[in-house]
């Protein structure tokens, strides 16, 4: 059974840093997509970024290209997302999410499995 574990989230004020995780288990990873997805208050769940395990390509929602970075740790099986400069509109719960061959990587209906989200809040 696969399981998605997210951590790293909290409270930092606009321009700060942080480092979400997103622990993996229950499968081999190496064929998967992997994507990291935030749903602000009164709004849509939407794209953050995605990585395929085994090749390494990235995706970035055009909001965050330049400022947040996602990679993962394969002796891990961890994902991650490095996020700088970040801004108040880049508060949201933040999920990440895993399947084998999603229809469209960029769209979260393309996803099966999910972690349960951690929060990320940004200070003005």
């Amino acid at each position: 059974q696969v399981q998605l574990v997210e951590s790293g989230g909290g409270l930092v004020q606009a321009g700060g840093s942080l480092r979400l995780s997103c622990a993996a288990s229950g499968r081999t990873f190496s064929s998967y997509f992997m994507g990291w997805f935030r749903r602000a208050p009164g709004k849509d769940r939407e794209f953050v970024a995605t990585i395929s395990w085994g090749g390494g390509a990235r995706n970035y929602a055009d909001s965050v290209k330049g400022r947040f970075t996602i990679s993962v740790d394969n002796a891990k099986n961890t994902m991650y997302l490095q996020m700088n400069s970040l801004k108040p509109e880049d508060t949201a719960v933040y999920f990440c999410a895993a399947d084998r061959d999603p229809l469209s990587s960029h769209s979260d209906s393309s996803y099966i499995h999910w972690g349960q989200g951690t929060q990320v809040t940004v200070s003005s």
